[in-house]
């Protein structure tokens, strides 16, 4: 560690590194949130489906974000548990045009909420409602009233209507989480 590392970290100047878990099902646009949320100079040209998982990290103003980019896919979903103790927030997308796949969706929200590791944890969790540029889209009112986001009461949660490929709505989504996550530990 230089001189300077050291300094900023004594002075506080050093941001914070939070560890959060990006979940959903394949296909629902979670490394091309991931991938807009990196620098422009960091960012990949080609996104290609996530085969187990990826570790990526970006930053705010105030927090760098080290996320744990989990494949939806069916055969890989049930590694995520295994990251659910370092999770100090959530990041859950939908893919808001795919309502035959939404079922699926609450599901793996109802098993990641009641899971031992999560259930008791006051752990901020961010829903993206991804793709909302498709016309087959609902909105992010519907996405939530199908995954039946009212009931979730002992944590807090937001959902944002995005556009992952444009960027749009996700700079919304991380200034919420940086604040519950700033909230949590003052």
């Amino acid at each position: 560690m230089g001189l300077l590392d050291r300094l900023s970290g004594f002075l506080g100047l050093r941001k914070k590194e939070v560890h959060v878990l990006c979940l959903g099902l394949d296909n629902s646009g979670k490394t091309t949130i991931i991938n807009k949320l990196k620098p422009s100079n960091a960012q990949s040209q080609d996104i290609v489906p996530t085969i187990g998982f990826s570790i990526e990290k970006f930053k705010s103003s105030s927090l760098s974000f080290t996320v744990f980019d989990m494949s939806g896919q069916g055969r890989y979903r049930n590694l995520w548990e295994h990251y659910y103790k370092e999770g100090q927030a959530i990041i859950f997308v939908i893919d808001s045009s795919d309502t035959l796949r939404m079922v699926v969706a609450k599901e793996e929200l109802d098993t990641l909420l009641n899971h031992p590791d999560i259930k008791h944890r006051r752990i901020p969790i961010l829903f993206f409602a991804n793709k909302m540029d498709l016309k087959d889209a609902v909105t992010s009112v519907k996405v939530s009233q199908l995954l039946c986001l009212e009931n979730i009461k002992d944590k807090p949660w937001h959902i944002c209507a995005s556009d992952a490929i444009k960027g749009e709505g996700l700079q919304e989504g991380v200034d919420w989480l940086q604040d519950q996550i700033q909230g949590a530990k003052t």
